[in-house]
């Protein structure tokens, strides 16, 4: 891999080298959003430099081993032998990537107020190392204001450099969606705020080569809100279908027959699916962004805040709904057995960062059962900050005589990858949250409870 170290490169020469695939792409963090990023520069012949601080993901990125399932072995293989890209832990290489993207988590204090632990540490360590002419891009999903409050004033203050005359500096939101096979980061258009015209035109430029349309906005608190109010979106109409679910369950109405028969309209409808509660690392967390920084402005967010009471509240009504069910077997949940099945947040991946699972888990046992999981897509359960008391837990077995000994199943996630008609012969009591056993043949009366 060739890098570049040159100093005071004015935009028309950036934007050469851009144009020349000369431009080295630096991304720090290398999970869920850098990783796929890294893929998607690297198969447009940019040079990519990945950065993180977990030297497992830098190992296996250049032994070829995959570390997000969906992402795939051939994938990693690819990159370990390409010379248009490596990794490190080496944080005193920033100087060698023209473009710095910061790929780093934002969550939520004890408080649910924005951690910004992430960012503010990743600035520290970069700035010292930033040169002239260099483009830095965060791409967490943020409150609006936190590029031009907080990360360029740390930039300026600790390398001594100024934005805009001596270096560029842009936001632009991930729009991941992991495991989607429809739309990859090279399918889905980038919102692009910058510091400045030239560094909106550089970041758009450094964009339109790897993803098919980039969408500038104003100015980069703009491109903050708009990930926001995506992610808002999702929040508030996921929970309008949650309570429509409970409200017609009390009335004896299917709410899946119900939203696909109104998804058969062709306009002013967009379905969306309930379920046990929110999982990701977005949409039960972003919202609580906005409403942090709303009251900055004594503004109030009442209707957010209510969808985030609701989604809150789904994983205590499948627990109500496990207590009815297992009362109609003539069983407690004090005492029994209940196998939860999916842990990941959303079908067919690995990512369990939020996951409802997690709440369902611990409220079952606060009511003394013994709970265990089955997800062929996370075989041990890794430390975390959130759910480390079940750090270690490993996925229980597939087979009969195992989940035929659980007095319960709760379906958390539907996983294509699980034989549902083998869960209808094994298990007597099945509490579905995802519709999962629809239209599977053999269901007994009783055995199946819609929550």
């Amino acid at each position: 891999m060739t890098h570049n170290t040159s100093t005071g490169a004015g935009l028309d020469s950036l934007l050469e080298k851009i144009n020349n695939r000369t431009y080295t792409i630096g991304i720090v963090g290398l999970g869920y959003v850098g990783l796929p990023l890294m893929w998607t520069f690297h198969e447009k012949q940019m040079p990519v430099l990945g950065f993180d601080i977990d030297s497992n993901k830098v190992d296996a990125i250049k032994a070829g081993r995959s570390y997000i399932k969906h992402l795939g072995e051939p994938m990693m293989q690819k990159l370990a032998a390409s010379e248009l890209c490596d990794a490190t832990i080496d944080f005193n290489r920033i100087p060698e990537a023209d473009a710095v993207l910061l790929c780093v988590p934002t969550p939520l204090d004890e408080h649910r107020e924005p951690d910004m632990t992430y960012i503010e540490g990743t600035v520290r360590t970069i700035a010292p190392h930033l040169r002239r002419g260099q483009l830095v891009i965060l791409e967490s999903t943020t409150y609006p204001g936190t590029t031009e409050e907080l990360i360029i004033p740390m930039l300026e203050q600790i390398s001594g450099l100024s934005a805009d005359s001596d270096f560029y500096v842009a936001y632009s939101p991930e729009r991941e969606d992991p495991g989607n096979a429809n739309f990859n980061t090279a399918k889905i258009p980038k919102v692009v705020g910058g510091h400045g015209q030239d560094a909106l035109t550089l970041a758009c430029a450094m964009y339109d080569t790897a993803i098919v349309q980039t969408v500038p906005v104003s100015d980069t608190a703009t491109a903050e809100a708009v990930k926001l109010t995506e992610n808002i979106f999702r929040s508030v109409n996921i929970a309008l279908v949650n309570e429509l679910k409970v409200v017609f369950h009390a009335m004896d109405i299917d709410v899946h027959e119900v939203l696909d028969a109104a998804d058969t309209k062709p306009f002013g409808f967009m379905k969306f699916t309930p379920g046990p509660g929110l999982g990701g690392h977005c949409i039960p967390i972003d919202p609580f962004y906005l409403t942090w920084k709303a009251r900055q402005y004594e503004q109030n967010t009442r209707f957010i805040e209510l969808a985030g009471e609701v989604n809150t509240d789904m994983p205590r009504y499948v627990l109500r709904r496990t207590i009815e069910a297992l009362n109609a077997h003539k069983k407690s949940v004090n005492g029994s057995r209940i196998l939860l099945i999916g842990l990941a947040y959303k079908p067919d991946v690995d990512d369990d960062r939020e996951s409802p699972t997690y709440k369902l888990m611990d409220l079952y046992t606060e009511m003394g059962a013994e709970v265990a999981y089955y997800d062929p897509y996370v075989p041990v359960i890794k430390p975390s900050r959130e759910h480390g008391h079940w750090a270690g837990t490993p996925s229980v077995a597939w087979d009969e005589e195992t989940v035929s000994g659980f007095d319960a199943v709760v379906i958390a996630t539907n996983h294509t990858d699980v034989d549902y008609g083998q869960l209808a012969k094994w298990s007597a009591c099945i509490i579905d949250t995802r519709n999962a056993m629809n239209g599977h043949e053999g269901i007994r009366e009783g055995q199946v409870w819609k929550s």
